[in-house]
C-alpha cells in the first residue's frame, strides 16, 4: 500500500528565544565532543558563539570547523570529517543557513557510512543513519534543518548533487528569530523566496496530501504577508519569528509531498555558475509553475486564495494567471533579479543545464515531464 509517511526531526524548537533553551536537550543527548560545522562569517561575527555558549553551559566540548562554502562542495564535506575524526567528536552541531546545515548532513553521514559523499547522490543510497546532529538555523527559508534533502556541489562535474536520504534527518532543530535579526535585505527576499518555491512546488506535485497541502498553503498565506515586512525592516522581530514558523511550515510539506523543475533547473545554475540558490528559485518560479498551470490547473486556486486573490467567478486558468502575477510582484517588492545578466553571467551552457536539470532528483517530482527543448525554453526567460 502506498502511503504517506511524515518525515520530521523528533524535536524541533521554534520561537524568539528558544535558543537558550538549548543547553539541557544537548545534555540529555549525552555526548562529549561536537563538531561544529558553520562558516567563517558566523564564526567570525559572533553568532556561531551564541550557540557554542550553549555547549559550555552544559560542559560538552567542541571544535568549530568554519570552512563552508555558500554552496558546499564535496571537499568541505571531506575536510569536515577529517577534524570529526582528528578531534575526537561524537555528535554534530550545525550553525547557519542552507549551506552549514547541507555540508554537515553530508558530514555525518560519510562519518557513519564511509566512502565518499559522491556515492549517496539520489535518493536513499546510504545504510546508516547520521551522526546525531543538532541543527541551529541562522536564515528563514530552505528549511535545511527539518528536511531529508541536503544538496552538496561536485566541483569536478560543476553539478549540484541532490540527495534525499531519511537517514540525515536531525536529532533537533533550532529556529530562533533572534539570530535571524539584522540579516542584509538580499539574503532574507532571497531565503523566503526560497520557502515560497518549497511551499507552491509541494502544493502542486502529484506526491502533495491533505497535511503537506495544509501546511504549504499556511506558508505562502504567511509568506506573502511577513517576507516584505522581514525585508523592509531587518529588526522586525514579527516578522522574523513568522517566517521562521514558515520554515517549519514549508519544510514539512516538501519534506514528505517533493518539490518539482523549480529546484531541478536552480540546482544547475548554482552547481555551475556558483549563483545563490534562493534567488535562482525566485527567478524560474512564475517561468515553471506558468508551465505547469497549463497541464495541473486544479491546484491554483487554493494558492491564489492563500496569497488573498479573490478567487470568485475565476476560472482555475485565470487563479494560475493571478498567482503567478502575485509572484513575479513579490519578487519585485523585496528586491530579486530577474535576468542572470544581473548576477554577471552572460552566457551559458544551456544544453547542459537543461540535461542536467532532467536527470536532478527533484524533476520527478514535477505536474509534467518536459522535453529537454522545453526546459531551454525556460532557462532562456531568464537570459
Amino acid at each position: 500500500m502506498n502511503m504517506p509517511v511524515l518525515y520530521v526531526p523528533s524535536t524541533n524548537l521554534v520561537g524568539r528565544g528558544c535558543l537558550k533553551e538549548l543547553g539541557p536537550f544537548i545534555e540529555e543527548l549525552g555526548f562529549k565532543k561536537a563538531l561544529v560545522v558553520t562558516d567563517k562569517f558566523l564564526n567570525q561575527s559572533g553568532i556561531a558563539a551564541k550557540v557554542t555558549d550553549q555547549l559550555k553551559q552544559v560542559a560538552v566540548d567542541f571544535v568549530v570547523f568554519d570552512e563552508v562554502k555558500p554552496n558546499p562542495t564535496t571537499k568541505n564535506v571531506h575536510d569536515g570529517v577529517k577534524v570529526f575524526h582528528d578531534e575526537g567528536c561524537d555528535f554534530i552541531v550545525s550553525v547557519g543557513g542552507g549551506s552549514p546545515q547541507d555540508a554537515a548532513k553530508g558530514i555525518g553521514l560519510v562519518v557513519t557510512n564511509g566512502g565518499n559523499v559522491r556515492d549517496f547522490e539520489g535518493v536513499g543510497k546510504t545504510a546508516k543513519k547520521s551522526i546525531p546532529t543538532v541543527a541551529v538555523n541562522t536564515t528563514a527559508g530552505t528549511s535545511a534543518e527539518y528536511t531529508i534533502n541536503y544538496v552538496i556541489t561536485d566541483e569536478e562535474r560543476e553539478v549540484k548533487m541532490v540527495m534525499v536520504d531519511k537517514n540525515s534527518l536531525v536529532a533537533v532543530s533550532v529556529n530562533d528569530p533572534e539570530l535571524m535579526l539584522g540579516k542584509p535585505k538580499d539574503l532574507t527576499a532571497a531565503t523566503g523566496m526560497d520557502a515560497l518555491t518549497h511551499a507552491i512546488e509541494a502544493i502542486v506535485t502529484p506526491g502533495a496530501y491533505k497535511i503537506t497541502d495544509a501546511t504549504a498553503l499556511a506558508a505562502v498565506e504567511t509568506i506573502f504577508e511577513y517576507l516584505p515586512r522581514a525585508v523592509e525592516d531587518g529588526n522586525d522581530i514579527e516578522a522574523r519569528e513568522q517566517m521562521a514558523y514558515v520554515m517549519f511550515l514549508a519544510g514539512l510539506a516538501f519534506n514528505n509531498a517533493g518539490l518539482g523543475y523549480v529546484h531541478a533547473m536552480a540546482h544547475q545554475l548554482g552547481g555551475v555558475y556558483d549563483l545563490p540558490h534562493g534567488v535562482c528559485n525566485a527567478m524560474l518560479l512564475p517561468i515553471v509553475e506558468r508551465e505547469n498551470a497549463k497541464r495541473a490547473p486544479k491546484k491554483f486556486p487554493a494558492i491564489a486564495k492563500a496569497i488573498g486573490i479573490d478567487t470568485t467567478n475565476k476560472s482555475e486558468e485565470e487563479c494560475a494567471a493571478a498567482v503567478i502575477e502575485a509572484i513575479k510582484q513579490l519578487s519585485i517588492t523585496v528586491g530579486i533579479p530577474t535576468k542572470l545578466s544581473e548576477l554577471g553571467v552572460e552566457k551559458v551552457d544551456l544544453n547542459k543545464l537543461a540535461e542536467n536539470a532532467m536527470q536532478d532528483a527533484c524533476a520527478p517530482g514535477n505536474p509534467f515531464t518536459p522535453t529537454k527543448e522545453e526546459v531551454i525554453e525556460m532557462f532562456k526567460e531568464i537570459l
